[in-house]
C-alpha cells in the first residue's frame, strides 16, 4: 500500500514509518518540520516527504494523491505549560477527513487516548482518575482529544476508521499488545511505542477494528 503518515516526526510516528516500510509499504510523510526526520528515513527511496501545515487544504490534498490509506500518530503537544485554544487537532482531522473523501481514500487509523470513550468501556476507577486529572490540569488537551473522537465518528461515517487508544507510553522494545476496552480486566495502563506502531500496521492488514476504538496496552 501507498500510505500517508501524519505525525511522523514524533517518537510514535518515526516507529510507525519504520514498521510500514518493514511491511513493504511505501509512504508519504506530510510534516510541518520534516527536517526532524532521521537521515535514514529522509534518504529512503520508498519515502516521499512533503512539508506543510495541518490547516493547509491544498498542501494536504497534494499529499493524498494516489494514497491508499492514512495513518496518524498525531497527538497534542503542550508547550511551556500552555495548549492552543480552538481544538487544533480536531479541526485538523476535519480537514483530513474532508480531503480523504475527496480523494476516495477509505482507511484511516488514528492515535487516540482513553479520554475518547467507547460504548464498550466499563467502569474503571484508575482511568476515571487519570482522565479526570488531565481534564483538570490540561483542559485544552482533554477537549481537543475528545473533539478528535467526535470528528472522526461524526464526519468520518464514509470512512473505515479505527481510533487506536493508547495509555501511558514507554520506550520498551516489546511488541506484545493486548487490545480491548477500558475496565475489561485485561488491558493495563502502559504500552510501548513500538507496540503501537506494530498494532497499527497489523490492523491495516487485518481490519479487525473498523469503526472501533480499542484500548491497546502491554500484555
Amino acid at each position: 500500500m501507498h500510505l500517508l503518515i501524519l505525525g511522523a516526526t514524533g517518537p510514535c510516528g518515526t516507529l510507525l514509518v519504520k514498521e510500514a516500510l518493514g511491511a513493504s509499504h511505501t509512504a508519504v510523510i506530510y510534516a510541518r518540520s520534516p527536517e526532524k526526520l532521521s537521515e535514514e528515513i529522509r534518504n529512503d527511496t520508498r519515502v516521499t516527504i512533503l512539508k506543510g501545515q495541518l490547516d493547509d487544504e491544498s498542501a494536504m490534498s497534494a499529499a493524498m494523491e494516489n494514497v491508499d490509506a492514512v495513518l496518524s500518530a498525531l497527538g497534542p503537544k503542550v508547550s511551556h505549560g500552555t495548549y492552543p485554544s480552538g481544538e487544533p487537532l480536531a479541526r485538523a482531522y476535519s480537514l483530513i477527513i474532508k480531503t480523504m473523501v475527496a480523494h476516495g481514500i477509505k482507511r484511516l487509523i488514528a492515535l487516540g487516548t482513553p479520554s475518547i470513550t467507547d460504548p464498550h468501556d466499563k467502569s474503571s476507577l484508575k482511568w476515571s482518575l487519570v482522565v479526570g486529572g488531565i481534564k483538570t490540569v490540561v483542559p485544552g488537551v482533554y477537549s481537543d482529544i475528545v473533539g478528535v473522537g467526535n470528528v472522526i465518528r461524526t464526519e468520518g461515517d464514509a470512512l473505515d476508521w479505527t481510533i487506536v487508544r493508547v495509555p501511558f507510553l514507554t520506550n520498551s522494545s516489546s511488541r506484545d499488545v493486548v487490545a480491548g476496552h477500558v475496565g475489561d480486566g485485561k488491558t493495563g495502563v502502559t504500552l510501548s511505542r513500538l507496540g503501537f506502531a506494530t498494532f497499527v500496521i497489523e490492523e491495516l492488514a487485518k481490519n479487525s477494528w473498523v469503526k472501533g476504538a480499542p484500548l491497546i496496552t502491554a500484555v
